[in-house]
């Protein structure tokens, strides 16, 4: 069996300590690291890799348990059951929503292309909830399975409501909702989604490495708070010659 690696975790994250290694240890679940019928290492291993008490650990693991991603036995221990939906609502937003045509999810990687400051145009404005010319931050991303272009994507923030954001590409998270999440206390809790077949663009032909004509799937999204607030607009532009896009919430 071989184990994920983990980053220890400190007491500076702002989301409560057993929710982030949580949310750590079903990425791991999610993402294949552990498969169906794998036995996850003891407690007071598990507590020891993330730099955590314990009772952290146990916390976390009984909140998985009570989900479905794991189950206990004795004499056994902490079995993954594979019984998980890929996207159930406490961990849908963070994950890749493209699957393989067996339905099986696959692992991206994320390039970061461009972070540029601006202000909101009156349509950004009127998605996000603030006033027109407010200060935005415009990040654009290319996702990639086994190294093949699979999406590109535009999102926008207001920049006051992501107080710490990192300032430089180079220190942009791969995984975004989980930064908003563990760093700032943002929790995505609700996504307005537009699905539409597209011609693919210029952009999207160098980008994705296509040949036009071409359809893509285009996406446009508006990702809220816990508190129903708006949080980012998003723009998403995919291949789907080999994957389909699934959207799965119980």
């Amino acid at each position: 069996m071989t184990t994920p690696c983990f980053e220890r975790l400190t007491t500076s994250q702002s989301a409560p300590l057993y929710e982030v290694v949580k949310r750590h240890l079903s990425e791991a679940i999610l993402m294949g690291q552990w498969s169906a019928g794998e036995v996850l290492p003891g407690e007071t291993a598990l507590a020891r890799e993330f730099g955590v008490s314990v009772g952290t650990m146990r916390r976390a693991l009984t909140e998985l348990t009570q989900e479905g991603l794991v189950m206990r036995r004795r004499k056994t221990g902490t079995v993954v059951t594979g019984r998980a939906p890929h996207h159930n609502l406490k961990y849908f937003f963070q994950y890749f929503r493209l699957h393989d045509r067996h339905g099986q999810l696959l692992r991206s990687t994320t390039r970061w292309l461009d972070m540029q400051p601006g202000n909101a145009t009156a349509r950004e404005a009127e998605l996000l909830g603030c006033a027109a010319d407010d200060a935005v931050l415009r990040l654009h991303r290319l996702r990639l399975i086994d190294d093949r272009p699979a999406m590109h994507e535009r999102m926008t923030f207001v920049t006051a409501r992501v107080p710490g954001f990192p300032a430089s590409l180079d220190e942009l998270p791969d995984l975004l909702y989980r930064h908003l999440f563990e760093r700032l206390d943002i929790r995505i809790a609700a996504v307005r989604e537009r699905l539409q077949a597209r011609l693919a663009d210029d952009e999207d032909c160098r980008l994705l490495d296509l040949k036009t004509p071409h359809a893509v799937l285009a996406i446009d999204e508006v990702s809220f708070d816990q508190l129903s607030r708006p949080v980012l607009i998003a723009h998403h532009r995919a291949v789907t010659d080999d994957l389909i896009y699934i959207n799965e919430i119980r």
